[in-house]
């Protein structure tokens, strides 16, 4: 079992850092395409972008971070452990973030979006703040 575990282990490395480039990726996209109007050859581009990176990126990673992470967890028996507490509503709350991209995703796709190019900033921020404190949670253990 040790083989596969550091297996997934390296799978698991791997679909996080997938994930975490993408959940910074989109909102920047977002940004800009804030900054265009609706029916623009540039709009066009941005949804077409927007749309691949979220299904054909983000998404599988995310599953794949959740499914790896998971049979860690339950290999290395740390479900008791309360930094994988931690870790875990920390990694929830990077999956509600992953749902309002992907509800933004949708908003751009149908032209309705009404959000800023600031609020795209500022949610731009936040799975750099949630990563911080999975990184941290999972190598210090601090409790």
């Amino acid at each position: 079992m040790e083989d596969y575990y550091l297996w997934f282990k390296a799978l698991h490395v791997v679909t996080i850092i997938a994930w975490m480039v993408g959940m910074l990726y989109l909102p920047r996209l977002m940004v800009y395409h804030a900054t265009v109007g609706p029916n623009t050859p540039q709009s066009e581009t941005f949804k077409v972008m927007e749309r691949r990176l979220y299904r054909g990126i983000l998404t599988p990673a995310m599953l794949a971070a959740w499914a790896t992470g998971l049979w860690i967890a339950y290999q290395g028996g740390w479900f008791h452990a309360h930094w994988l507490h931690g870790k875990i509503l920390l990694v929830v709350l990077m999956t509600g973030v992953h749902g309002v991209l992907g509800a933004n995703v949708r908003r751009f796709a149908g032209d309705a979006n009404a959000k800023s190019a600031t609020y795209f900033r500022v949610v731009n921020e936040i799975p750099t703040v949630l990563l911080i404190g999975i990184v941290i949670l999972v190598v210090v253990k601090p409790f």
